[in-house]
């Protein structure tokens, strides 16, 4: 059951003023003295007030909209997540408020304060770390939220997807059982799930007694970017003989650097992606990489997510749907 949220009254009665002042004073903050407006925006923050922009939503019990939060909409992961979901929802008759955020916490803020003064009936969202602001207008809003794409750390209500961390480490170990010694970690975009599998990484080479070496780039994850880190590859480290990627399209960009230089995959370089992306999967040689069950995690996710709309009890605070290696032929 959802929380009474705070109101404007409640705004009122903490700072003295009336219920019309503070109204005023969210919509143009000059219309108010500065002493005042201060006060009205820090107890506003301190409750955790979220703006209602949907007032006919109130009387109902549920509006039949969940907010899905997700870092980008181009990321063909993301997108394969969302096509999960829908298959869900649709048929439910819940409806979809999508946003994106592009790996910003703040960003992400701005999203789900616009979500919650919608009264959507459950959030999804895609990462674990959220700015105190966040946590608290979720905490204040009293739905149910549901994390995706990592059970790797403790969950703020309920978590589906995989061990990023074991997904790395099981990749890397089949790298080094296959002969390989000098394995690099390409990471990309440098967001929660990049550090796990580079956390994972380590954890591999360090149990093999190797020296583990990662490169890294800010940019978008592309073919670019993984031909640029490959090529950076061989001028400073010119005896490495395998790279992990934090992702398929950094994978096959290195791919495509190893052709260019005419570097044979796998005889002289290993190379491994990360979700199994179709581009990968139809190229020849195969690529190698982990295979992520996307569709199954946005189907999943939306189902824990209904139950417990309709007041169902956290039944599985993690959901570990797993992953698989495939090797391919690149390893």
């Amino acid at each position: 059951m959802k929380k009474k949220r705070p109101t404007l009254q409640d705004i009122a009665d903490r700072v003295g003023a009336t219920k019309m002042t503070v109204s005023r004073c969210l919509r143009d903050p000059e219309t108010v003295s500065e002493g005042l407006r201060e006060r009205i925006f820090s107890t506003a923050e301190d409750i955790g007030y979220i703006p209602n922009r949907a007032p006919d939503l109130l009387s109902r019990a549920t509006s039949h909209s969940i907010g899905v939060l997700v870092p980008s909409l181009t990321n063909q992961v993301f997108a394969d997540v969302i096509v999960g979901i829908e298959t869900l929802t649709e048929p439910a008759g819940y409806h979809l408020m999508l946003s994106h955020y592009g790996y910003s916490p703040e960003l992400e803020e701005r999203s789900l304060a616009s979500f919650l003064s919608y009264n959507v009936d459950g959030v999804i969202l895609s990462d674990r770390d959220h700015t105190d602001r966040s946590l608290r207008m979720l905490e204040t809003a009293g739905i149910p939220i549901v994390e995706i794409m990592d059970t790797h750390r403790a969950p703020l209500q309920q978590a589906v997807g995989y061990d990023n961390v074991r997904a790395a480490f099981d990749m890397v170990s089949e790298m080094i059982r296959r002969g390989r010694r000098q394995v690099i970690y390409l990471a990309v975009r440098l967001d929660e799930r990049t550090r796990q599998r580079e956390q994972g990484y380590r954890d591999a080479m360090e149990a093999h007694g190797l020296p583990p070496v990662t490169l890294y780039s800010t940019l978008r994850s592309s073919y670019t970017v993984g031909a640029a880190l490959l090529e950076q590859i061989m001028f400073e480290y010119p005896g490495a003989d395998g790279v992990f990627c934090t992702n398929d399209d950094v994978a096959v960009g290195a791919f495509f650097e190893c052709q260019r230089r005419g570097i044979k995959v796998p005889e002289q370089m290993a190379i491994a992606g990360f979700h199994g992306h179709d581009v990968g999967q139809a190229m020849t040689p195969r690529l190698a990489s982990v295979i992520t069950p996307r569709q199954a995690i946005g189907k999943a996710a939306a189902q824990a997510l209904l139950a417990r709309i309709e007041g169902a009890p956290v039944t599985h605070k993690v959901v570990d749907l797993g992953y698989a290696i495939e090797a391919g032929s690149t390893l």
